[in-house]
């Protein structure tokens, strides 16, 4: 029986030794590392050589997606498996970009991890049902490229004054953009703006 290597990324050290438990269960995985920052992966990667890097959406250092991304372009033949506590239909679309293999929450059955560790690396791609649904369902983003840019500046706690000197517009300019925003999301303000393009994935 050919053994499939995996690399874990799971930065709360319980969850990571549970998950290298669950997953060395089963008689055909080998966990070859288990990192607790999205920064280390590529480089255990580049070490260890994995056939699946199971990754933990959020993580210090950089995210599961950003290290998935880069994992994709530096270790192709490695596919990836992301793992979330939120179902996010954007956090999907996000993972879709940055070429993930498998997506799916962290509350699913223990069997459904393995049966997706073994789909994802043969190639096939995994996607939680629930979130397919919430993904299927998320509205077109109706902001334009200058929106997103002020209102993802916005989301790092820039005040009208800053985003109008980092895009060079005057502070009317930038509050008549806000204001366009909240009316198009329907928000009641700018903070709620943001949390509706954060979970629909329009800003990361």
């Amino acid at each position: 029986m050919l053994s499939v290597k995996i690399l874990l990324a799971e930065d709360v050290h319980m969850i990571r030794g549970a998950l290298v438990a669950l997953l060395e269960l089963e008689p055909d995985f080998s966990v070859v590392a288990a990192v607790d920052r999205g920064d280390v992966v590529v480089e255990r990667a580049l070490e260890t050589r994995p056939d699946v890097a199971v990754l933990d959406v959020d993580l210090p250092g950089v995210d599961g997606l950003t290290a998935a991304a880069e994992l994709h372009e530096r270790l192709p033949g490695c596919r990836t498996l992301i793992l979330t506590s939120l179902g996010r239909p954007g956090t999907l679309r996000r993972a879709l970009a940055a070429h993930v293999t498998g997506f799916l929450l962290k509350d699913a059955p223990s069997d459904r991890l393995a049966h997706a560790v073994r789909s994802v690396s043969q190639g096939q791609r995994v996607i939680d049902p629930q979130l397919a649904l919430s993904a299927w369902d998320c509205p077109d983003n109706p902001l334009s490229p200058r929106e997103l840019e002020v209102l993802r500046l916005a989301a790092q706690g820039a005040d009208a004054a800053e985003i109008a000197g980092t895009l060079y517009l005057s502070k009317g300019t930038v509050r008549n953009y806000l204001t366009t925003i909240v009316a198009k999301l329907n928000a009641r303000n700018r903070i709620d703006a943001v949390r509706i393009a954060e979970e629909a994935g329009w800003i990361p």
